[in-house]
Order: C-alpha cells, then sequence, then structure tokens
C-alpha cells in the first residue's frame, strides 16, 4: 500500500506569484499577497523619483558620445579630402578604422557590465583615439593636405 503523506503543499497547489518570499533578519517569511498588489498609499514610483543624473544639467562640452560622433564626422571629411595615391589610400583606411571606432565602441561603455568592463571599454577608446593620432601626425607630416584643409574648424590641432 503506497500512501503519500499529505502537506499542505500537496494539498492546493500555489503558485510562485501567489507567494512574496522575503528575506527578513536572517529568516525567510512567506507573505500571502499577489505580486503587485501590495500598494502603500505613501510610495512613490521609481519612475517619479528624482535621482542626481536626472536633475544634473548636461555641459555640451563634455558629453562624450556627441564629441565622438562630430570627431568620427571630421575624420571621414579629411579622409575623403586625402589623395588618390597609394600612400594616402594606405593611410586613408587606418584612419578611417582608428578614428571611427571609438564611436561605436562608447556606445558598449554605456552598455559595460561592471566597472571594470567599463574601465576596459573606455580604455579601448583612448588606445583607438591615441592611435588616430599617430597616423593624423604622418599624414600632416607628409604634406599629403594643404594647411587650410586641416584647420576647418577655428580650434588648431597640435602636433
Amino acid at each position: 500500500m503506497n500512501m503519500k503523506r499529505r502537506t499542505p503543499n500537496t494539498e492546493r497547489r500555489t503558485s510562485n506569484a501567489e507567494r512574496v518570499i522575503r528575506w527578513i533578519g536572517g529568516r525567510v517569511k512567506e507573505d500571502a499577497p499577489v505580486y503587485g498588489t501590495t500598494h502603500r498609499s505613501d510610495s512613490t514610483p521609481n519612475t517619479q523619483r528624482p535621482t542626481p543624473n536626472a536633475q544634473r544639467k548636461t555641459n555640451p562640452h563634455f558629453n562624450l558620445e556627441d564629441r565622438l560622433l562630430e570627431f568620427s564626422a571630421r575624420i571621414i571629411r579629411l579622409v575623403d579630402a586625402l589623395p588618390n595615391t597609394r600612400a594616402a589610400n594606405h593611410l586613408a583606411g587606418q584612419i578611417l578604422r582608428s578614428g571611427t571606432s571609438p564611436y561605436g565602441n562608447h556606445g558598449e561603455v554605456e552598455a559595460a557590465e561592471s566597472r571594470r568592463d567599463f574601465v576596459h571599454k573606455l580604455k579601448v577608446c583612448l588606445k583607438e583615439l591615441k592611435e588616430t593620432r599617430r597616423w593624423l601626425r604622418l599624414v600632416k607630416k607628409s604634406k599629403m593636405l594643404p594647411e587650410k584643409t586641416w584647420f576647418s574648424s577655428s580650434r588648431k590641432v597640435k602636433s
């Protein structure tokens, strides 16, 4: 004779949504309310709570995403202005890859999974920017472009 012992859980089956389990003072306590039905009248939804980041006024001079976008666009314009020679085509390819990748890599920075991942991805952006600076210095030193092309904005590039 095979008789199963009846416990409260086997008598009445409940779904996980019907019980909320909380960790309180080293003990697990079960409450009966269904998820989402407990509502404190004095609570504020997360979307309405002010946060320091939401209140901060951003300085457009330091908006890294916009600055990287502008940098990538300027790199594209500069590469298009290079002459159609073997050396210029080689440099154009190098500059185009290293000069536009920081913008894309910055998108990965925003989706970092940890602080270490965040720092690592920012370092990759910095590495690409330093590589681009070296290629640009080589283009300038080789005089592949006239001086007026280099300084299309009010800021001058240091060599």
